[in-house]
């Protein structure tokens, strides 16, 4: 790193920081999503990208991307499966979509498309308590992945002797899974070589990527891994005790979990990434939040935050009648990210509690003006930014945005956001 970087690292590692201890630095931090937008500003489609191996292609869209809007983080690989194409058709998921997959099912430009279906079903409840790995072999594996298959009808008789195991191991659907296996293992060696590459490479430019980790609200796993959005809403009346079993179970698994990321090299002040799909307003009423989702919630913060690492929470949805909640954690170490709630109140009752970011409606890149761009988000630093605490982020991440919009914003930030 040459000491040009070296000093365009530590700054905005700083002015990130400081907006993190509800402090004011130099000028207001951006942190943007960026999703798609880099690929598709350096003139690739999606498909490209996910299907280039070697990722060269998202490391140019990378530096073309830092070079031309200088945000205050990097670009790192992200939830955008670049260069995973060949081992998503290996693996088969059955939940997901992706540009380029076999079939052209979605657009190649378009952003990944996840297909939510219940994974557990209602009469499995005994089984999945008493004999998770079990069902998780005859059950689960079948409905999730098409490349493991073979392991229902290998465990599906029960008790299995050596010379039976033997006999399933040379079908050649089973040697054929073996055979995707290695090869998806040797494929995923050279992408995280890959990755090293496209990170080795942001360092060098002198951009910090602030992810460390990520952690799960207990309910989130079980509404979005196991039953889906629906059938979790219903299970709070009509599996309760399933409910509070399995979520009491996977909240030590997670603080289990956050402890280990907290003891590895370099995870101080790294920020623990959670999402809140299920948490947002009108999903449950204010009891139900608090006893199956924030008080879990709050203690995973805790627990971030006593491993000295930050807490970046997402806020999918609409979040206004949550922001009480959100109060309860220690001042100063929480850095909360906004799809959307009213950030004036969001301001009044966290502002000297927690950074708070986003609620820029991407929308307005997509089909707006510059002028209307500058325009919100100078509303949002106004409101936002006196006293500190805050960084600019948008709601959601961008991907099929205006070019000269991103760059009005970033403009009007750099230049209206100053202290």
């Amino acid at each position: 790193m040459t000491p040009e970087a070296k000093k365009r690292y530590d700054e905005k590692v700083a002015r990130v920081e400081a907006a993190i201890a509800l402090k004011e630095p130099d000028t207001v931090p951006m942190l943007v999503n960026t999703a798609l937008f880099p690929m598709l500003n350096a003139g690739y489609t999606v498909a490209e990208v996910i299907y280039d191996t070697s990722l060269e292609k998202m490391i140019h869209a990378a530096v073309k991307y830092l070079e031309e809007f200088d945000p205050d983080s990097g670009v790192d690989i992200g939830y955008n499966y670049a260069g995973e194409g060949p081992m998503l058709e290996l693996e088969r998921p059955k939940n997901m979509r992706w540009a380029g997959m076999p079939g052209k099912i979605i657009d190649d430009n378009s952003i990944q498309q996840f297909i939510e279906f219940p994974t557990l079903l209602d009469d499995e409840f005994d089984e999945f308590f008493h004999d998770r790995t079990g069902w998780m072999l005859r059950k689960e594996v079948f409905r999730s992945s098409g490349l493991l298959e073979p392991f229902t009808k290998l465990f599906a008789g029960g008790r299995i002797s050596a010379r039976m195991l033997a006999a399933q191991i040379e079908t050649p659907e089973f040697q054929q899974m073996l055979a995707d296996l290695k090869k998806l293992n040797e494929l995923n060696k050279a992408y995280r070589e890959n990755v090293e590459k496209l990170n080795r490479t942001v360092y060098e430019m002198g951009y910090p990527v602030f992810g460390g980790g990520m952690a799960a609200v207990p309910f989130d796993s079980y509404s979005d891994g196991f039953r889906g959005t629906i059938l979790s809403l219903q299970d709070l009346y009509d599996h309760t005790e399933e409910v509070e079993a399995y979520i009491e179970e996977a909240q030590e698994q997670m603080l289990q979990m956050i402890h280990m990321q907290g003891q590895r090299p370099g995870a101080k002040r790294k920020h623990v990434f959670m999402a809140l799909h299920k948490g947002m307003d009108g999903f449950m009423g204010d009891e139900h939040y608090r006893k199956y989702y924030w008080r879990h919630l709050q203690q995973i913060i805790e627990a971030i935050i006593k491993e000295d690492m930050v807490p970046y929470i997402f806020c999918e949805g609409k979040y206004n009648s949550r922001l009480d909640c959100l109060r309860e954690v220690t001042p100063g170490k929480v850095y909360y990210h906004f799809e959307d709630v009213d950030m004036a109140v969001a301001k009044q009752k966290l502002g000297d509690v927690a950074c708070i970011s986003g609620s820029f409606n991407t929308n307005l890149l997509q089909f707006g003006t510059p002028d209307q761009v500058r325009d919100e988000a100078k509303r949002l630093i106004d409101i936002c930014a006196p006293g500190g605490g805050f960084i600019f982020n948008t709601g959601s991440a961008l991907s099929h945005v205006k070019k000269e919009n991103v760059e009005a914003m970033f403009e009007t930030v750099r230049l209206y956001g100053k202290y």
